[in-house]
């Protein structure tokens, strides 16, 4: 581990500057939790441990909160599958979408239907709320410690390199960006291949006719699979799953007529918007797995190679997808959807068997069973009806650093684990229980990484363990 001391002009000057790679550098602030990254877990956690009275901040590096659900076009939020899996801020997101005129359900699905615009809002009014220091356009550059304790993130803002100190920091990057400039051992890839899960390069369209869409695919294709009905409705095919669309015919012509490549044709799903008339979000292209998320070049490169899909597939379907006639692309979003990239080696490591015996732990911060949806990889059975396992607080902190808690894609687990706990609802669960737990540990004197989440008050919790078989 990197000593303060030991890092070249990395040493402190007084309360309001210090010293960093040879440049004096403002302290924007001294604070009690320093949240890294506004996504859906970042987001909880910052309004959580301020909710418990915590001083906080809250970096991000793009101009919204919600990360991918808002920025990355990621939408609707998928259900965990899991009987009572709703933790109380979970709850409380929905229940503000309704009093933005937003309903989240359709009446059949369990799958919450948002507004991305919606969403960044209520964001930004519950960081109000609770008094949370959101600061925007600001990206992670580096961490300062001493020993084994991170003092200071060191931070590029638009007036330049800045400092945040904090007394307890959360990584919610969903790339452990944090956790991996404070040296904390870390995995990316499938450990068979090294390949990361495809990245995607959603978009919305405007100018659809969605009724003659709804009529198109389940009246006259007699598609059954989405089971709601406008405003609430989705159309898919997977060329690569056991499921087999009748959109696939349409696809499959277009590659054999040479209008859009296989790799395009291979998975294209599209989901209306709520208070967005004649508006889908497009859950597509899925970028070739050639593309890593963990490679800067080769994002870079999928950046330009997924755009240039995203034309195709929006193009050929404005010709031949009824209800595209008049359509357009009107929004394509401001990051790469990563499923997965890096993910950190903790106390505790979930593995696949965790999901099949549907695990149990004493420090479980929330339960889930969405099934093992690996992109190219693995895409399992689901568990059966009221089955879940849980995710452990263990596995959001590590041994090597004490006041760092991971939320979040890239907790500890395995790559084929990690595919079924990365969906938003349950990253927002383990963001509130960090919230909640590094608030506690400061409160309480306690570090991030030996604090017992079972052993605070029940009424404290956000999720109390559901105590059946398999407590370890």
């Amino acid at each position: 581990m990197r000593k303060m001391a030991e890092m070249a002009g990395a040493k402190e000057r007084n309360d309001d500057t210090m010293c960093y790679a040879g440049k004096e550098i403002p302290v924007l602030f001294s604070t009690d939790v320093c949240v890294a990254g506004g996504g859906p877990s970042g987001t909880a956690a910052a309004i959580m441990a301020a909710r418990n009275g915590a001083k906080t901040v809250l970096i991000e590096r793009g101009v919204a909160l919600g990360g991918l659900a808002v920025l990355g076009c990621v939408y609707p939020f998928m259900d965990t599958h899991a009987p009572d899996s709703d933790t109380p801020y979970v709850v409380e997101v929905k229940e503000r979408l309704r009093r933005h005129g937003v309903e989240p359900f359709d009446g059949v699905t369990q799958q919450t239907w948002h507004n991305p615009e919606t969403l960044a809002l209520i964001y930004d009014e519950m960081c109000a709320e609770a008094d949370v220091d959101v600061m925007y356009q600001t990206v992670l550059v580096d961490t300062l410690q001493n020993d084994s304790v991170i003092e200071a993130c060191i931070v590029q803002t638009i007036a330049g390199l800045a400092a945040i100190r904090a007394r307890t920091f959360i990584d919610s990057t969903g790339d452990a960006y944090l956790a991996r400039a404070a040296g904390i051992p870390c995995e990316h890839g499938y450990e068979k291949t090294g390949n990361n899960q495809p990245l995607s390069f959603r978009f919305e369209m405007g100018g659809i006719d969605v009724e003659r869409l709804y009529q198109y695919v389940v009246v006259d294709l007699q598609e059954d699979w989405c089971k709601s009905k406008p405003p609430y409705f989705e159309i898919a095919e997977a060329m690569h799953r056991k499921q087999r669309y009748k959109l696939e015919d349409l696809m499959a012509k277009g590659v054999e007529h040479g209008e859009i490549t296989q790799e395009e044709a291979e998975y294209m799903q599209a989901y209306t918007i709520m208070g967005k008339n004649g508006v889908m979000s497009m859950n597509c292209p899925e970028i070739p797995v050639k593309f890593s998320a963990s490679d800067p070049v080769s994002y870079s490169k999928a950046v330009a190679y997924g755009r240039k899909m995203m034309h195709h597939i929006a193009d050929y379907l404005i010709g031949h997808l009824p209800g595209f006639e008049q359509a357009f692309i009107s929004r394509e979003a401001a990051m790469l959807g990563a499923r997965e990239s890096w993910r950190i080696r903790g106390r505790k490591y979930l593995v696949e068997d965790d999901y099949h015996k549907q695990s149990r732990f004493s420090d479980a911060v929330c339960r889930t069973a969405w099934f093992i949806d690996a992109h190219g990889e693995k895409v399992s059975e689901k568990l059966p009806p009221g089955g879940f396992y849980e995710i452990p607080y263990g596995a959001l902190v590590t041994e090597q650093i004490e006041n760092l808690i991971v939320t979040g894609r890239c907790i500890s687990a395995s790559f084929i684990l990690q595919a079924s706990m990365r969906i938003q609802p349950t990253c927002m669960s383990i963001g509130e229980a960090a919230g909640i737990a590094a608030a506690w540990g400061i409160s309480h004197n306690i570090a991030a990484n030996v604090l017992r989440w079972e052993e605070l008050p029940a009424d404290k919790r956000s999720y109390v363990s559901a105590g059946q078989c398999d407590i370890r």
